[in-house]
């Protein structure tokens, strides 16, 4: 328990399916082997961490335009050593001015916020991408967009992930011309190794391009001019007219308005490592929290995804998403009780609360971090839902990390699928459907309301260790992305893994929630357990009361980290990718 540490000989971590990357000079990793070629030639041509990351999150809405959008959210976390400061981009926009909730309730049968136009909230994406390098890059708009376009004009093969993922969605892509036209170009779902194009998407990318041409001026201007060319020219204007003439509630105004806000993080120390995520308009909180709990427990005396080890993560997540489920949200609407949910002392409290030998049946009851007896209405636990596929993914998201020569770091986590939102036809751009994740309920802290940010999934993190930069880390999977993260960090920092077997070491997840994505469903108990755990560990993981549903080795739903580790001793880049899904990374 809490204090007491014991030297311990580690269990031997399994050999790698990859091997363990690493680079003198500079890493990335992303969610696509494309976007991670696309960073190393903005590395190898002299450009920063933030250039490469740009690039990549711009390639990986082209090369996963099922789950990310080009007009997507992109929450962003931001090292420049020569600042010694992490920088967060908040890279999420907010319910339309005219967003009419009545309207809403309506159309969702008051459970849900409905699919179609009406969930659509304002792009973040571009204008983040345009924040970080106006403010932290060096290079065009134009040499990062350029994978992009060249990407979505001349194509790229289809890969397993992406052609299961249409296919199973194909009824939703058929609801809208656009969407049919582009991701059922023969009238079905492409297949492994056919081409698939984005014309539409390349020539948007194309007149973004020109844009910043066009423009007369210094490097700021013209990047600047291409934030206007979107949110206050004609790309605006066309999102603008189809929700008036679609009934939607976005309109030029709440276009040209949009900046995209730049934030201190939010931290907590972890047996010396200073670990950052973005604020509590997103679920970052949730691994921190988690961490705070764990960190008075004595991981390296447990044996690695040992019963009591996988138990313990699996407790320390539960308390942690039932404070995400009763307090988290825009926190400009909103009092969080930020700093109180990730304190030592509330930490004490919330491990007081896990009994080694009893799972939590359900979610359960939020805590109390500010000692106050408050509660939310979202402490309420929906009805209980019936058993989803293993295997099926949830809306969605991709991830992408770069570390570069000079120390700078960047951490981005994109996201917005095609299959619930119409295309603004001729655009190719899937506008931001993030209002899936707002709720209707009265009181609950992701509550619909004009101006408002919907709680966001999407946590890219950073580490730090004696000041310096440690790990740049995040993944896709909805829910499971605070649970993959935590385990990969752990693996790292607690069982001395390579960064490469951390992130393909097996993993838990809980989903005793409701899930952050409509229509919210919620298994109570329910823990996924990869099958490597074997059936010893899983029948004892039963025992304690745990509803385990066994899932097969490297399942996508369960989180696909990528990652980069900065050794303390050598300065060498360790870069990982996560076999769960088609991420790469590379080093030099």
């Amino acid at each position: 328990m809490a204090g007491k540490k014991r030297a311990v000989k580690m269990a031997v971590p399994a050999p790698s399916f990859r091997p363990n990357l690493v680079g003198r000079n500079h890493a990335a990793s992303a969610g696509h082997y494309l976007a991670t070629l696309a960073a190393m030639r903005v590395l190898d041509r002299g450009g920063n961490a933030i250039d490469a990351g740009v690039t990549a999150s711009m390639a990986l809405s082209v090369l996963q335009p099922d789950m990310v959008s080009f007009a997507c959210v992109a929450p962003t976390l931001i090292y420049m050593k020569e600042l010694d400061k992490v920088i967060s981009l908040a890279g999420l926009g907010y319910w339309p001015k005219s967003t009419d909730v009545a309207k809403l309730i309506a159309a969702g049968n008051g459970k849900a916020v409905p699919e179609n136009l009406l969930r659509t909230v304002i792009p973040a994406a571009p204008a983040t991408y345009i924040r970080a390098l106006r403010s932290y890059g060096t290079i065009s708009f134009e040499e990062a967009a350029t994978p992009a376009m060249e990407l979505a004009r001349n194509g790229f093969a289809v890969y397993p992930l992406l052609s299961t993922n249409i296919e199973y969605l194909e009824n939703s892509f058929k609801r809208w011309p656009d969407n049919e036209r582009i991701f059922l170009p023969k009238g079905r779902a492409p297949r492994v190794g056919e081409l698939f194009v984005q014309e539409d998407l390349a020539k948007t990318i194309g007149r973004l391009i020109q844009a910043e041409r066009d423009c007369s001026g210094d490097r700021d201007k013209k990047l600047r001019a291409v934030h206007d060319y979107f949110y206050r020219g004609p790309i605006a204007r066309e999102i603008a007219d189809y929700h008036a003439a679609n009934g939607g509630f976005m309109t030029f105004e709440d276009l040209a308005g949009f900046e995209v806000p730049v934030e201190d993080s939010i931290t907590v120390n972890y047996r010396g490592y200073t670990v950052h995520a973005c604020d509590v308009w997103c679920q970052g909180i949730v691994l921190l929290e988690s961490l705070k709990i764990l960190e008075g427990f004595d991981l390296k005396a447990m044996q690695h995804n040992s019963p009591d080890y996988a138990h313990l993560i699996a407790a320390a997540l539960n308390l942690s998403f039932a404070d995400r489920e009763a307090y988290v949200g825009d926190p400009k609407f909103i009092k969080v009780p930020r700093d109180a949910m990730i304190s030592e002392a509330y930490a004490v409290k919330q491990r007081a609360r896990i009994d080694m030998q009893r799972a939590f049946d359900r979610l359960p009851d939020p805590g109390d971090p500010e000692g106050t007896g408050r509660m939310s209405a979202g402490s309420s636990t929906p009805a209980y839902a019936a058993p989803r596929d293993a295997g099926r993914l949830s809306q969605d998201t991709i991830y992408n990390c770069v570390v570069d020569r000079w120390g700078n770091a960047y951490s981005a986590t994109t996201s917005d699928n095609a299959s619930e939102t119409p295309i603004i036809p001729g655009t190719g751009l899937a506008i931001s459907s993030r209002g899936c994740r707002a709720r209707l309920e009265p009181g609950h802290p992701s509550e619909v309301k004009p101006g408002k940010r919907p709680r966001l999934t999407p946590n890219p993190a950073m580490a730090f260790k004696d000041g310096k930069l440690f790990m740049t880390f995040g993944t896709p999977g909805g829910d499971q992305q605070s649970q993959g993260m935590l385990q990969v960090f752990l693996n790292v920092v607690e069982h001395g893994m390579t960064m490469q077997q951390a992130v393909e070491a097996p993993r838990v997840s809980s989903q005793s929630f409701p899930n952050s994505f409509a229509p919210h469903a919620y298994y109570p108990g329910r823990l996924n357990v990869e099958e490597d755990f074997g059936p010893a560990v899983i029948a004892e993981l039963q025992r304690r009361g745990h509803d385990v549903e066994v899932w097969p080795r490297f399942p996508a739903a369960n989180a696909a980290v990528c990652a980069i580790k900065v050794d303390p001793e050598t300065g060498l880049r360790h870069a990982g990718a996560d076999p769960r899904r088609e991420g790469y990374a590379l080093a030099w």
